[in-house]
């Protein structure tokens, strides 16, 4: 038995050194060390010997099939690391080439002035706050004070997707919602997507963006207001931009005002972009309305504050000089890639 295991051991050694290829090696060792292999043959024919016999001839044929499972691995191995070398042999790289350029991606306009505006009211003290684009009618009308009778709930300026729920067509709503939910004092801006049934044209679109603010605190004035308009504005287009405040009518402030600042344009000396006025638009404020705050459960007689809003896309087209709205939604790369 012993020759026997020594043989087999010798034929298997001596057919691996003749082997070519991994599947040749592959075949050789079901052949040896397989379920059906010769070695392990021997084991199961261990029965028919001497008791005493066992022990000693079965540990032979484990310590055989150790060193033959081993030669085999190293085998392996070896056709394994041929084969890498001959691939690296083949990927010739012409290092002389020049490098494949990488096309890096860009912030889209409306986006870098979401975030221009966001940073300067975070350094203001203001935080972020979100909600829902399809709102109810309730938080969209009532609670700001939006009479029964008013034209913006008409159906040909909100749409309305059941009788009490609607696309929002301003960004307040989250304001009452956050109102709602946290005691005063509460700063904070509003930014999102609204929508109103408004023709396409270079100053229009039916979806576009605002950002709103809200400031609720003991002893807010229009002062107040004032001051943090101006510091935006300056921050956003330059320290000698001047401000002006024109009285107007919002529902949910009381007293309003319509901001306006000096044309970038012409600085104010008057130009096509102004119409000779030397004035642009630039948001609506005003302080919140008594009405609002009893809506949301807060006591007017204690509290005190401001709301704003402004367009995103008004912004970005002032800022950077765009005198069509429907650029920034074309995915136009030519237009995009100048920012």
């Amino acid at each position: 038995m012993e020759d026997q295991i020594r043989g087999i051991e010798r034929a298997a050694l001596s057919e691996i050194e003749s082997c070519t290829d991994k599947k040749m090696l592959e075949t050789l060792r079901i052949k040896y060390l397989g379920k059906k292999g010769k070695l392990t043959s021997l084991l199961r024919g261990m029965g028919a010997l001497p008791p005493a016999d066992r022990p000693r001839i079965g540990n032979l044929v484990n310590q055989a099939k150790t060193r033959l499972q081993a030669r085999f691995t190293e085998a392996l191995e070896q056709y394994e690391e041929a084969e890498r070398q001959r691939a690296i042999a083949n990927e010739y790289t012409d290092i002389t080439l020049p490098g494949r350029r990488f096309w890096l991606g860009r912030k889209h306009p409306l986006q870098q002035t979401f975030d221009e505006i966001r940073e300067i009211f975070f350094g203001m003290g203001f935080s972020v706050a979100e909600g829902p684009d399809v709102e109810l009618e309730a938080y969209n009308f009532d609670k700001l004070n939006f009479p029964p009778e008013h034209p913006a709930r008409d159906m040909q300026d909100t749409f309305y997707v059941q009788d009490d729920v609607i696309l929002r067509t301003h960004t307040s709503p989250v304001q009452a919602r956050v109102m709602e939910k946290q005691h005063p004092p509460v700063r904070i801006i509003v930014p999102g997507r609204v929508y109103r049934t408004d023709e396409v044209d270079p100053s229009h679109s039916p979806v576009f963006h605002q950002v709103e603010g809200l400031y609720v605190d003991r002893r807010v004035t229009m002062g107040d207001l004032k001051g943090v308009l101006t510091e935006f504005i300056h921050q956003m287009f330059g320290p000698t931009t001047q401000l002006r405040f024109r009285p107007s009518f919002f529902p949910f402030t009381e007293p309003s005002a319509e901001v306006d600042m000096t044309c970038i344009f012409c600085q104010g000396s008057g130009c096509n972009v102004c119409k000779q006025k030397g004035w642009l638009e630039i948001l609506g404020s005003g302080m919140v309305d008594p009405n609002v705050f009893a809506a949301v459960g807060y006591n007017p007689e204690e509290w005190t504050g401001f709301a704003f809003g402004m367009g995103v896309e008004r912004i970005a087209m002032l800022k950077y000089n765009i005198n069509d709205m429907r650029l920034l939604y074309t995915n136009d790369l030519r237009f995009l890639e100048q920012f």
